[in-house]
């Protein structure tokens, strides 16, 4: 499903329990200088991660300072996050002109213990080429380097490297728990593109070789993937990037399964299997 970008007055986009990605939850948050924004959700687990500006936390008493360095974009800098334990209270002060701040949130009921994840912490891995159409790159926030201090909340960026091309390619899916063949993880992406005019698609096949959906997604849009095989692209001449939520089922670690028909294009793209094994 497809939501497109709206003033959600620091309102939860994907609320706890929603009806399509239940696993997940997501916010924006917009703050002034000095404002503030506190929130609790029971049954979440949550990752504070500012797209811009710079916000100071506290988590049940426990705080972190100068969360976030990036101005613009983001693309003008590295993420940062505050992981928050499941139905903890957090409040964020904006220290910045401006803050906007992204919080995903999996369902989660054993509370752990807070931490952050500062830019020397992030987890990069870059794959694909532009031959091709799949270059991209991937910074992780809570990923494999934070296996042993998370429940079930997986949360990354995603870069189109260089301008258009594919990502989530080959064409794989998450919806049903079968291991070891495949994991319930629902998804959600929020879109942003630079230049900010710039826009894509998202595909979403439910069955393979039947046609499926697909969506016009510009700067801002949410996407929530319940089921389906679900590759995206941008436009040429465009620059994509995608806040990445998941939330697992029965497990933090994400098995991915491809496409049949696409499959054995795993390997003919650099990389990609390095880029599977990080979602842990």
């Amino acid at each position: 499903m497809h939501i497109p970008p709206f003033d959600n007055a620091n309102a939860p986009i994907v609320d706890a329990d929603d009806p399509r990605v239940p696993l997940n939850y997501f916010n924006i948050v917009k703050l002034k200088s000095g404002e503030a924004f506190e929130y609790q959700v029971p049954g979440y687990e949550t990752c504070i991660v500012p797209a811009t500006g710079t916000v100071d936390v506290d988590v049940e008493g426990v705080s972190f300072a100068a969360l976030g360095s990036r101005g613009i974009d983001v693309w003008d800098g590295e993420p940062e996050g505050i992981y928050v334990p499941s139905g903890a209270r957090a409040r964020m002060v904006c220290q910045s002109d401006s803050a906007e701040v992204f919080v995903a949130g999996a369902k989660y009921d054993t509370v752990l213990e807070p931490f952050d994840v500062r830019a020397d912490g992030i987890d990069f891995v870059q794959y694909g080429s532009d031959d091709t159409k799949t270059h991209r790159k991937i910074k992780h926030i809570l990923g494999q380097k934070q296996h042993d201090k998370v429940g079930r909340l997986l949360v990354s960026e995603l870069y189109t490297v260089g301008q258009g091309g594919w990502s989530g390619f080959p064409s794989h899916k998450h919806d049903t728990d079968r291991l070891p063949d495949e994991t319930r993880h629902d998804e959600t992406y929020n879109f942003r593109f630079r230049p900010n005019h710039g826009s894509g698609l998202q595909m979403l096949q439910r069955v393979d070789n039947e046609p499926g959906d697909a969506y016009h997604i510009v700067d801002g849009s949410t996407i929530l993937i319940d089921n389906g095989y679900h590759p995206c692209c941008a436009l040429p001449g465009y620059e994509m990037y995608y806040f990445t939520i998941l939330g697992g089922l029965s497990q933090r670690s994400l098995v991915q399964f491809f496409q049949p028909t696409h499959a054995y294009q795993v390997e003919t793209i650099p990389g990609i299997k390095d880029m599977v094994a990080k979602f842990k």
